[in-house]
């Protein structure tokens, strides 16, 4: 038909010579639908341009087939890219999303964001860029599933770990890092595997400095880092939690003057697909994301196998070297 929006329900029943009702327990996935009868109702719903209602589907089933994702910010590469891995993900498993932005730091902002996403029905709630307190809180009155990306598992630590195994392995025993805001569950999860790899390595943290996942507060730790190199005892390796924050520290560091790795190591987090392009190019870990998303929606829809993630992988470039002092 030339209009989809006038096909209905009846005209697809009378299609496939079925009821209605057996439409109907076809788009909500009802288990008592005989496989043959279901193909017969599908290819109806094919020929004649047949788009489901998720809206009026929910109204007679507890199902919506939707998602919530609750962001905080999409315009740096981690959030933007969680982001986009989980609607791939929902897609596979037949589910689409719909997105809400919330200033995770303000707590009205995100139950106002969560009360939106509620308000349209959907099956649960994926988090991603939240913080911790965000986590604790919408588990305790969510009335569907809530899940955070990189919540629940090693990803995030195994990587900082092989930031940390890097550098020792280039001969690095002195090393400083700068962190995201205190709070985010990213930022705890890279903290412990940092600390938890540096311990096992022998190394000394010299310097901890914070920002706020930005290019702007990388170079804003610049002053602090090189104050830091100036001392004999200082670090001759940085790990940065993020790349934009590198890209920051790198580009301050070269307008002062400084080398990079000549005078310090610097290491990124995240392998964005500009990080081979700085200048010098930066060393990163790059983590599973898709399969972190995948993972995280399987949780979500309580799906009997979660799918597995791979491993985290250390791209070294010319940001790290062994150091020369």
């Amino acid at each position: 038909m030339s209009d989809a929006r006038r096909v209905g329900m009846r005209d697809v029943a009378r299609a496939a010579g079925v009821s209605a009702q057996t439409v109907s327990r076809v788009i909500n996935d009802h288990s008592s639908i005989r496989p043959e009868t279901r193909q017969r109702v599908l290819e109806a719903m094919e020929t004649l341009g047949y788009r489901v209602n998720n809206a009026a589907r929910a109204l007679g089933t507890d199902r919506s087939h939707v998602l919530g994702v609750l962001a905080s910010d999409a315009t740096l590469f981690g959030p933007g890219a969680g982001i986009a891995a989980l609607e791939r993900a929902a897609r596979e498993a037949g589910r689409w999303v719909t997105t809400a932005y919330a200033d995770a730091a303000d707590p009205a902002s995100v139950d106002a964001a969560v009360r939106h996403l509620l308000d349209q029905g959907v099956d649960g709630i994926l988090l991603v860029a939240q913080r911790i307190d965000t986590v604790a809180r919408l588990e305790s009155h969510a009335t569907v599933p809530v899940l955070a990306l990189h919540q629940g598992t090693a990803l995030q630590a195994d990587a900082a770990a092989l930031v940390v195994a890097h550098l020792a392995d280039l001969g690095h025993r002195r090393i400083a890092r700068i962190g995201g805001p205190d709070g985010w569950i990213e930022e705890a999860a890279r903290a412990e595997g940092f600390d938890t790899a540096v311990g096992a390595h022998g190394m000394t943290v010299t310097d901890r400095w914070a920002g706020d996942w930005s290019a702007a507060s990388g170079a804003a730790a610049a002053p602090a880092v090189l104050a830091a190199i100036a001392r004999a005892d200082g670090p001759t390796a940085v790990v940065v939690a993020n790349d934009q924050m590198a890209l920051g520290l790198m580009s301050a560091l070269a307008d002062a003057g400084r080398g990079i790795p000549s005078d310090i190591s610097v290491v990124g987090f995240d392998d964005n697909p500009d990080a081979a392009h700085y200048r010098p190019a930066l060393s990163s870990v790059r983590l599973d994301i898709a399969g972190e998303a995948r993972r995280c929606v399987a949780a979500v829809l309580d799906a009997a196998a979660p799918p597995s993630i791979d491993a985290p992988v250390l791209a070294a470039r010319a940001s790290t070297a062994p150091p020369t002092r």
